[in-house]
């Protein structure tokens, strides 16, 4: 009984790395295929959330200027994508992904 349970584990890590495997690949030929990767910068800019969040931004922009600036990821630059929710959470989820 042992065994089956092992096999079982084994079988659904397995099951997970090859789908894993297979989003890297998509990923991969879409940021081929791109000019620049686009990279989501979703922190609060406005609202009750902005005096935590306003920093985050800043950081992951400085991030990105700064990966851009050593030639960027697979020769692409990065192309921030700032979107403010303006600390709400429900237009997250209505907002469509572009």
């Amino acid at each position: 009984m042992d065994f089956i349970k092992s096999q079982r584990g084994t079988l659904t890590i397995t099951i997970k790395s090859i789908i894993l495997a297979c989003l890297f690949f998509t990923i991969s030929v879409q940021a081929q295929a791109a000019d620049t990767i686009k990279v989501g910068v979703l922190h609060s800019l406005s609202g009750t959330m902005a005096i935590s969040e306003t920093s985050l931004s800043d950081v992951a922009l400085m991030a990105i200027e700064e990966i851009n600036d050593k030639g960027g990821v697979l020769g692409k630059k990065l192309e921030p994508v700032v979107v403010d929710p303006a600390s709400d959470w429900p237009y997250l989820q209505r907002k469509p992904v572009s």
